[in-house]
């Protein structure tokens, strides 16, 4: 059987002095409280939310409430080979709720397709730029339960969660990656084992075409893939 391998976590896969302003001849003048309040709201528009450190204690529940208010569903995926459109499953909707928060956060920009395997898969989400790491960091160390009986199989072009090896009797899944099968055929020996969360509704194209790439040993591309940014759309 073929194994889809992670890095980063070590996770094998089967198969983020004030200065005082000077008044000297300086005139000041009255401010509103219209020009107050709007002072304020520049400034808090301006202030990146605060989002919690996630942990495995505190992810679910966190997911849990924004997937109510963050009902997003489509992201695309830029590389250099083109774009990839992905619908995320709404059945699958803790899942669907990471995949949108690490995109609006920017977790995705600048990691890379780092394991390629021609008529198998291409994955994702890592990479080894420091920067991504600082970003892995910052967001938190969670795994997320597996959601595999939904009735989806590895078919062609869906987009599945690896799962850690270490400590995972139970299979759950790395937040940070994901892969997309490109096999014609599928890769149906993953089926239950792995969370489908979505497919691929444009650019499979560009999936081939990254899986054609020629690789090192490790099934890591010779010239590195970058994902440029994923971003939201309708």
């Amino acid at each position: 059987m073929k194994q889809i391998l992670l890095i980063g976590i070590s996770i094998v896969l089967l198969g983020c002095e004030d200065k005082q302003s000077k008044q000297k001849n300086t005139i000041l003048k009255p401010t509103s409280s219209t020009e107050k309040q709007v002072k304020q709201e520049d400034t808090s528009a301006n202030q990146e939310p605060e989002f919690p450190y996630l942990t495995d204690d505190n992810a679910m529940e966190f997911f849990l409430e924004y997937e109510k208010e963050n009902k997003e569903n489509k992201v695309r995926i830029t590389t250099r080979f083109g774009e990839i459109d992905i619908l995320l499953y709404d059945k699958t909707k803790f899942h669907r709720a990471n995949f949108i928060y690490l995109t609006k956060r920017g977790y995705f920009d600048k990691t890379q397709f780092y394991r390629v395997v021609n008529n198998f898969i291409i994955q994702a989400g890592n990479t080894d730029d420091p920067k991504v790491k600082r970003k892995r960091k910052k967001i938190g160390y969670y795994l997320l339960p597996p959601d595999t009986k939904r009735g989806f199989k590895h078919k062609r072009g869906v987009v599945s969660m690896p799962s850690s090896e270490i400590e995972n009797a139970y299979k759950l899944a790395s937040p940070f990656e994901f892969f997309i099968v490109q096999a014609e055929n599928g890769a149906h020996h993953l089926d239950g084992e792995y969370t489908i969360f979505g497919e691929v509704i444009r650019g499979m194209d560009v999936v081939d075409e990254i899986a054609a790439q020629k690789t090192d040993g490790g099934e890591w591309p010779m010239r590195n893939i970058y994902i440029k940014n994923v971003e939201i759309i309708e």
